[in-house]
């Protein structure tokens, strides 16, 4: 769980780029994916045009939620990259799957439409507001990840939830450029 957010500057970018050599420096080397408007084209775009980490294109978040279940059961790194509505409509999958059974099932949600530089539980929408009360109620780790220096959080969430044996989620709050 996250302490207080605090209000963020609007105007400092996120780069796809940083994000993707976090991932790699996590060692993570599948990243499964539903396509999320938030990060399409700044980090979905390029994961897709390199060779590693492997993208394996899913249709249901909770069909990723197995698939890295078994990955990390055979010793593998993955990352489930989603947006919020999608990992909303697959809590049923995490809490069994992640939660229950503590697996390192590492996620990235991208928040639709969060307004830059402002905290999700302040959020004029609604969808929004309630992802990191959800987390919390569910005991999962979440960081939020809106700003270049908040890339740094990636490589150490990663590595904590595998070597902890349970669930993380990295909150995208803008677009990546």
């Amino acid at each position: 769980m996250q302490a207080g957010a605090e209000s963020r500057n609007p105007d400092v970018p996120l780069h796809g780029g940083s994000i993707i050599a976090a991932i790699k420096a996590g060692r993570i080397e599948f990243v499964i994916s539903v396509p999320d408007i938030t990060t399409s084209e700044g980090l979905l775009r390029p994961l897709s045009q390199g060779s590693a980490p492997r993208l394996i294109r899913v249709c249901k978040e909770d069909e990723g939620v197995g698939i890295c279940a078994g990955l990390s059961y055979t010793g593998r790194r993955s990352l489930l990259l989603i947006q919020q509505t999608g990992l909303l409509d697959s809590i049923n999958a995490v809490r069994g799957v992640a939660v229950e059974y503590a697996l390192p099932i590492c996620m990235m949600v991208g928040l639709l439409q969060k307004e830059p530089g402002i905290p999700p539980r302040q959020s004029k929408l609604y969808g929004v507001r309630i992802v990191e009360p959800i987390l919390d109620a569910m005991g999962i780790a979440y960081h939020e990840i809106e700003e270049e220096a908040d890339v740094a959080k990636i490589r150490p969430a990663i590595d904590d939830a595998y070597a902890q044996s349970r669930p993380v989620v990295l909150l995208i709050g803008r677009r990546p450029a």
